[in-house]
């Protein structure tokens, strides 16, 4: 793992990464057994969004797709590169651009839960048969505005 990992946000309307991002996706849905969605499905959610990543010289080792509201629709990192404060980053550059920010996580996701929850979100609703499988999902919001932007800085400074 480099020490040079770069930052970019890519428009919406902009394909830029997006096989890079469907790899690790693809990659992460085998591994683990999550991010299950069809390919048209993420090409197209992915082309409307803005798409933060972290690159290690070409290799795309983390992305999030958001809306301009600040839902993240796609939030992954490579597993070699977790723990070391990319998602919180991904994640605080998202409601850096929105002012705020939600999600939906499968119920039985417990790693992402735990992650949202360390990061100020709180699960407003579940909500049953949310994919397709038949799971249900978590809708988990970041904080008022106030709380938001504490914990930006807080993320950003690795507290």
């Amino acid at each position: 793992m480099s020490v040079t990992v770069d930052e970019r946000v890519v428009p919406p309307g902009n394909a830029e990464c997006l096989e890079s991002a469907w790899e690790l996706k693809e990659r992460i849905r085998v591994e683990e057994g999550l991010l299950k969605q069809r390919r048209g499905f993420f090409a197209n959610a992915y082309r409307r969004s803005s798409v933060h990543c972290f690159l290690d010289g070409d290799t795309l080792v983390g992305f999030a797709a958001a809306r301009s509201d600040g839902y993240i629709l796609f939030l992954a990192v490579a597993p070699e590169y977790r723990g070391h404060g990319y998602g919180e980053r991904l994640v605080a550059s998202v409601a850096g651009e929105a002012g705020k920010a939600s999600c939906h996580a499968r119920v039985t996701n417990d790693n992402a839960i735990e992650f949202y929850r360390h990061l100020g979100f709180t699960v407003e609703r579940e909500i049953d048969d949310y994919y397709e499988d038949g799971v249900g999902a978590y809708y988990l919001r970041l904080g008022d505005r106030e709380r938001i932007r504490d914990r930006i800085s807080e993320i950003l400074r690795g507290d």
